[in-house]
């Protein structure tokens, strides 16, 4: 029995956690999050080709839409909300933080999460207005983990999901 010290041939994943490891959590989060506590939404994508965006600011007044994708997510009911604006008057609002396994949309769904899109939960319309991406797998900043996207009801007539 030799007593030296050899190299090995590759250095160890960083964190110890390689692409089996990242492999592992991406399948038991797909498990939990479409068998035990996440909710469907319906998610209703903008439709890049065929939507007009304005030269210089960038925003469409007219946009169009891709049929919906169904979406398992974890969904934070935040409530309805009454404010009071100055020259407005009361004011409801009602919104949800949607909580997205990165990469189920990406490499299962080919689905990318983006503000103006909209999601229907239960019966109502919520249009994506914020999204952040905080969470981090074992700390590698270029495996993130999840999108959470915050969400407001949309107003009647705003979109028309018939």
């Amino acid at each position: 029995m030799s007593n030296e010290w050899s190299q090995p041939a590759a250095p160890p994943p960083p964190l110890f956690a390689g692409k089996k490891e990242r492999d592992l959590v991406k399948q038991v989060n797909d498990e939990i999050i479409e068998r035990v506590v996440g909710q469907t939404i319906a998610y209703y994508p903008i439709d890049l080709e065929r939507t007009y965006f304005h030269d210089l600011y960038g925003e469409a007044v007219q946009k169009t839409f891709l049929p919906p994708v169904r979406v398992n997510a974890l969904i934070e009911y935040e409530g309805l909300k009454t404010e009071y604006g100055k020259n407005i008057g009361l004011d409801k609002t009602q919104s949800i933080t949607v909580h997205f396994h990165k990469r189920r949309l990406t490499e299962d769904q080919d689905l990318y999460v983006r503000e103006g899109d909209f999601v229907l939960y239960g019966d109502s319309l919520y249009e994506i207005v914020t999204l952040e991406e905080t969470a981090l797998l074992y700390g590698q900043i270029d495996h993130k983990l999840e999108i959470s996207a915050k969400c407001i009801r949309a107003r009647e007539g705003l979109f028309d999901a018939t």
